[in-house]
């Protein structure tokens, strides 16, 4: 058995005649923390689209558990959860029914098991039960990102995928959630995969760091290999340096 969870081989994906990913190869180990970091419009979030199965590759294999997931999508999404950035919750629902939507859509569990269980999942991430019954409008950003978790960590999925995950927190909220996105991975023995510009979460939830560029990964290893680096691409990244070899166009 390999001891890889997710596996990608020359992984290709062009929008026209922008090719976004370019022969990304990438493995991620069963109950690791990866950490995709990169420039924005690098493709990061392309990378976890195609593995979600919600676009397909060009050309290029990915396999979950050893098997090939890019013809037959069917039944992966069972495996994943994902807190998005911004969380997008559903304004049109409560904070519980926000949480437990995948287990309201998807299975036969009544409106009361439902809550109770959401109820139990936001205690999990530090929100008291009288939350459930608040809209989104009445959240702080740092207790959406907490609901946000709270719905992905509740089918209990064996991948999760973080996007983003402290944009827009402020330095100690971000702390908090970096913490309990920790927290949650390992109480799951989950395999998590962040895409982010934060180079302070990075370095906290990560195992390995992998560096996107030019739609290839030019780098991975882990924080303390990232810390002693002498890549250019690297090094101008993390320090935020105008002045390297990656060009922005202003």
């Amino acid at each position: 058995m390999s001891e890889n969870k997710i596996e990608i081989k020359n992984l290709h994906k062009a929008f026209g005649k922008k090719k976004v990913l370019n022969g990304v190869d990438l493995d991620v180990k069963k109950g690791e923390s990866l950490v995709v970091i990169g420039g924005s419009g690098t493709g990061k979030s392309v990378l976890i689209k195609c593995i979600q199965g919600l676009l397909t590759p060009d050309d290029g294999s990915i396999k979950i558990d050893g098997e090939e997931t890019v013809e037959t999508r069917k039944n992966i999404h069972k495996k994943m959860g994902m807190l998005f950035q911004g969380a997008a919750l559903f304004d049109s629902l409560s904070v519980w029914e926000n949480v437990a939507f995948v287990l309201l859509e998807n299975s036969k569990m009544s409106r009361k098991e439902a809550k109770a269980e959401a109820v139990k999942v936001l205690r999990q991430v530090g929100l008291a039960a009288d939350v459930a019954d608040l809209s989104q409008a009445e959240l702080s950003g740092g207790m959406q990102k907490r609901v946000g978790l709270a719905r992905a960590i509740i089918t209990k999925p064996e991948i999760i995928f973080f996007d983003e995950p402290t944009t827009g927190l402020d330095p100690i909220m971000a702390d908090v959630i970096n913490d309990l996105i920790i927290e949650s991975a390992r109480g799951l023995g989950a395999t998590t995969l962040t895409i982010t510009h934060d180079m302070a979460s990075a370095r906290k939830i990560a195992d390995r760091v992998a560096m996107l560029y030019e739609g290839k990964i030019i780098w991975i290893g882990t924080v303390e290999e990232m810390e002693k680096s002498d890549n250019p691409y690297l090094r101008q990244f993390i320090s935020g340096s105008a002045q390297g070899p990656i060009k922005v166009e202003v």
